[in-house]
Formats: C-alpha cells, sequence, structure tokens
C-alpha cells in the first residue's frame, strides 16, 4: 500500500517538474505583503535608493541601511487613503521618467550631489503634471524620517529612550546631570 503511495507521489512530482519549463516567470512579480499597493522589486529598490538619498550614511547608518523603504511601504498601504495611495504609486512608477527628463539619466547613475538636487527638484516643482511625483516624494521624505528617528537603532543606540518620568534621584546637583538621556 505504501509502496503505492510512494509511486503516485513521485509521479506527480515528476509531471510538476516537467511543466515548470513552460512556466513563464519573465514578468517581475508583485510583492504581495502590500495589498493596495503594486510593489515590484525593483521599484522597492528604487524606493531605498531615494530614502538613501534623503538621510545617507555617515557616522550614523543611513536610511537604507536601516531599511526604511519598508517603513514607508507599511504606513502608504496601511494608513494613507485610496487616493494618496494612488498618487504615491503614480510618482514611484513615473519617478523614473522624471529623473530622465530632469536629470538626464536614471536614478541610481546620478552622483549623490545630482541625486540630492533632482528630489528638491521634485518637491519645489509646481508644474500640474509633476504633481504626482510631488505628492510621492513629499509622502517618501515625511515617512523616511518618520521611520529613522522611530527606528531601534536610533531609539537604543543614538539617542537612548528613557521612561517618563525615568528613574528617582532624590538630590542631585544641576552639573551632574547628564543630557544623553532623553524623555519622551
Amino acid at each position: 500500500m505504501k509502496r503505492r503511495d510512494a509511486l503516485r507521489n513521485l509521479a506527480l512530482i515528476t509531471g510538476g517538474l516537467v511543466l515548470v519549463p513552460s512556466c513563464d516567470f519573465s514578468k517581475e512579480d508583485i510583492l504581495s505583503a502590500y495589498k493596495n499597493l503594486d510593489i515590484t522589486p525593483s521599484l522597492k529598490q528604487l524606493l531605498a535608493e531615494i530614502t538613501d538619498t534623503i538621510i545617507p550614511s555617515g557616522n550614523l547608518k543611513g536610511a537604507a541601511d536601516l531599511e526604511v523603504h519598508d517603513f514607508i511601504l507599511v504606513m502608504v498601504n496601511d494608513c494613507i487613503d485610496d487616493d494618496g495611495q494612488k498618487a504615491f504609486m503614480k510618482g514611484l512608477q513615473g519617478f523614473e521618467a522624471f529623473s530622465k527628463k530632469t536629470a538626464g539619466n536614471a536614478f541610481s547613475k546620478l552622483s549623490s550631489s545630482e541625486k540630492e538636487k533632482l528630489i528638491l527638484d521634485g518637491l519645489a516643482s509646481e508644474a500640474e503634471d509633476q504633481k504626482d511625483t510631488k505628492t510621492f516624494l513629499g509622502m517618501s521624505k515625511r515617512f523616511t524620517v518618520q521611520g529613522f528617528m522611530m527606528s531601534e537603532y536610533i531609539q537604543t543606540e543614538v539617542k537612548p529612550y528613557s521612561l517618563i518620568p525615568g528613574d528617582y534621584q532624590g538630590e542631585v546637583l544641576i552639573a551632574d546631570l547628564k543630557t544623553g538621556k532623553i524623555n519622551g
């Protein structure tokens, strides 16, 4: 009885392996974690480059190192209304075209100063055809700063968080207080 089950399972697996080469994997997959957004891996990578331009790494980790782009996608997916999500997606999908039109090259091929100038130009744009790009960049900038400041790295290593009112100290001279802790 068990031999029949084993042979049947082997036949099913073999048939499945025969059909795999006929499947079309050429289309870029849409990430399923974001139900309301049609995010592909290339768009996610572009958003990571944009966040790294907004907060680059230096003495501290940058936004891309802390994966702030995932925070942005979650916030847009869960907290923004449908019109805002559509504007965000149109801006993200049209950002490469905006980059080629404004800077003359793809965003990933620009130098860091050119990337900064491009983002500032997009935020300051008053053109009607750039409305979605401006909305996208505004949301990206706001959520990048928010996600960066709320990250575990900032809250534990850079600015250690302490609960209010903090630990009790009866008599302390003001000169002895350390300013490394922030409350709230």
